[in-house]
């Protein structure tokens, strides 16, 4: 058990039959009443987002989750492939549990799959990817001084606003957490 006092961004922790990772938080003390503690939740089995508030002190279990690496293989249909560089062990997981992850996932990239008492729940992407561009509209010259954007497709089918110098071919470095361009590789 834990208290809700030492919640911190990323924890995992089981309330009310689910298993709940802590995305933000925030510790309130009123000038009447009890203190509490405001907390936004994601729930790692369906992904839903939920807003929480919890009593100064209340206790909560946590959740031991364990990562391993794995390596994605491909998609079979509507599932997609991991497996596990140590024992070779494959696992699949359904494209509606990685629906976001998947803008990120080229085949043979490594992740880390999430663990819950052997039940995977999802996984952890690195905090950057490398991918290729594969459509852009081609910059013109002089464009780059004004310090403009426009759109890229890469090669996983995800469009990102990049600077006007960045070509079809190009390999650009894309921050996982929020999709953004973060340079040339």
């Amino acid at each position: 058990m834990i208290s809700v006092n030492d919640f911190r961004t990323g924890l995992t922790i089981e309330v009310d039959n689910g298993i709940w990772r802590v995305m933000d938080f925030q510790h309130v003390k009123p000038g009447k009443g009890a203190a509490f503690v405001r907390s936004k939740l994601r729930n790692l089995r369906t992904g839903a987002i939920q807003e929480k508030t919890f009593r100064a002190g209340e206790k909560v279990g946590k959740a031991q989750i364990d990562n391993r690496k794995m390596q994605y293989l491909y998609a079979n249909g509507d599932q997609h492939v991991f497996m596990d560089n140590e024992s070779y062990e494959q696992i699949e997981l359904p494209a509606s549990a990685i629906e976001y992850e998947l803008k990120f996932l080229k085949e043979n990239m490594e992740v880390a799959i999430m663990l819950y008492q052997g039940e995977s729940l999802g996984i952890e992407l690195p905090n950057s990817v490398e991918l290729t561009v594969t459509e852009t509209e081609p910059g013109i010259k002089g464009d780059t001084a004004s310090g403009g954007t426009k759109p890229a497709t890469l090669e996983t089918g995800l469009t990102v606003q990049v600077p006007f110098f960045v070509n079809e071919g190009d390999k650009l470095i894309i921050n996982t957490t929020d999709s953004s361009y973060v340079s040339r590789a």
